[in-house]
């Protein structure tokens, strides 16, 4: 199975000011997809932009950075990552990411039932 470019649906976030913070490009969208595969995204962040702290519960979540830098938050510790850098954060664990760039941070999304 493939799907073309063109056929992959992007969805937006907003930053609560009316303007788009956060581009998603959904990759899971297959018939066979596995349940347990909940998300399987490409993000792009715009700079100074940001995915919230938030709690996983019942599911995991990985982020490979492709480009650009931000500030991740590894459930209250901040740190730097960049592009070839992997995050993972646990079920019962949270996380956050905010683009500390002048440029789109872009990063993959894995999300993963237990």
């Amino acid at each position: 199975m493939i799907k073309r470019k063109e056929e992959i649906t992007i969805t937006t976030e907003n930053n609560g000011e009316g303007k788009t913070k956060l581009y998603l490009s959904n990759l899971r969208d297959f018939d066979k997809a596995p349940e347990k595969l909940r998300m399987y995204a490409k993000a792009s962040l715009l700079p100074n932009e940001e995915v919230e702290f938030h709690v996983h519960e019942g599911d995991c979540e990985f982020y490979y950075i492709i480009s650009g830098k931000a500030l991740y938050d590894d459930n209250g510790t901040k740190l730097q990552v960049e592009a070839g850098d992997v995050t993972f954060t646990p079920s019962g664990s949270g996380h956050g990411i905010k683009n500390i760039s002048s440029e789109p941070l872009e990063f993959m999304a894995l999300i993963v039932k237990d």
